[in-house]
């Protein structure tokens, strides 16, 4: 059985992965496709979507990556905010937006600041956390 917070850690990452799959993919559909059209019925301003989108990427690897290692997911996902600007460049279909990828930092700026206070909350810290008795559990099985 995996401990309360190797879970926990196991489906956020698995999440993030989700997302940046996501942000992928819709970065470089046409924007007459089915999902963009659909995007479009939010009614959102495209630079609230694109912040939006990287608050995410930025806040899930925050909640319970390593601290050494949220600097690099920050950085990571502001540079594919960049690489995906280019892609829509080089597309055909889609239009380059420098005030795309300023709104894709914003996003990663505001998802670190958030994630920072939020992993020390109570509530995240207590899902991330392995109880005792796991952790006692976990070491018994790999002795086995």
């Amino acid at each position: 059985m995996i401990p309360h917070g190797a879970r926990a850690k196991k489906w956020l990452r698995i999440l993030w992965f989700a997302a940046i799959a996501v942000v992928i993919v819709a970065s470089l559909l046409p924007s007459s496709s089915l999902p963009m059209r659909a995007l479009d019925w939010l009614d959102l301003s495209d630079k609230l979507e694109h912040a939006l989108a990287y608050f995410v990427l930025a806040l899930l690897p925050t909640l319970h990556e390593r601290r050494s290692f949220i600097a690099v997911a920050a950085l990571g996902a502001a540079g594919l905010g960049v690489a995906l600007e280019y892609g829509q460049l080089y597309s055909g279909w889609r239009d380059f937006e420098v005030g795309d990828m300023i709104a894709d930092a914003v996003g990663v700026c505001v998802g670190v600041s958030t994630g920072l206070p939020l992993r020390s909350s109570r509530f995240i810290r207590s899902l991330l956390e392995e109880k005792a008795e796991d952790s006692r559990k976990t070491a018994a099985t790999l002795r086995r």
